[in-house]
């Protein structure tokens, strides 16, 4: 069985704040099955895009950068993504030092 992506979502603020990283959803997808960007803030103007890929040579799923740059390219990606895809969902982190937890386990696989 998998999980939906709103329990995905929720455990993932969830540890953030566990963190003291804030963080806040910027688009609200579909709570079932939409997918997922991550925007990492890092409040300097420059930003980084996140999104789960299946990658071919080792058949996992990792998150991987699909944009970098100024906050405001960073932005214009996320909301390319949105045209092709309603159901997606947009998550801010914000952090000085980086920190957005996708290597960690459970998130990173």
């Amino acid at each position: 069985m998998r999980l939906t992506t709103r329990f995905w979502v929720d455990a993932y603020l969830t540890r953030l704040r566990l963190h003291e990283i804030p963080a806040f959803v910027t688009s609200h997808g579909d709570d079932n099955a939409g997918a997922v960007l991550i925007k990492m803030n890092t409040l300097d103007g420059t930003s980084q895009l996140f999104e789960r890929r299946f990658d071919l040579m080792t058949g996992d799923r990792r998150w991987m950068v699909l944009a970098e740059g100024s906050e405001v390219e960073v932005d214009a990606a996320a909301q390319r993504q949105q045209g092709y895809d309603p159901d997606l969902w947009v998550i801010e982190v914000e952090d000085r030092q980086g920190r957005h937890l996708l290597d960690e386990p459970g998130l990173s696989d």
